[in-house]
């Protein structure tokens, strides 16, 4: 399947700082603001998308029981003895 990437021109404003840093970190990467704030972006866009796809996962799990039927829990010193 072919993909076709369409890209799309924004405005943002910065801190003066904030412009600094991002002007040396895409100088060191010998790329534009531009493209280190796209690349950012979609990298934090990736990162929630699959929190999104583990903890849907996570939760669609039928829960599990922690001890055996008519067993108690064991106490904070067995569960923490050396």
């Amino acid at each position: 399947m072919l993909y076709i990437s369409v890209l799309k021109n924004v405005t943002i404003t910065l801190d003066e700082k904030v412009a600094s840093w991002a002007r040396v970190r895409a100088a060191e990467r010998e790329i534009s603001v531009s493209r280190l704030v796209g690349e950012m972006l979609k990298e934090t866009m990736l990162q929630e998308e699959s929190y999104q796809v583990l903890m849907q996962r996570y939760l669609s799990q039928s829960p599990h029981l922690l001890k055996d039927p008519g067993t108690r829990y064991p106490d904070r010193d067995e569960l923490h003895e050396r």
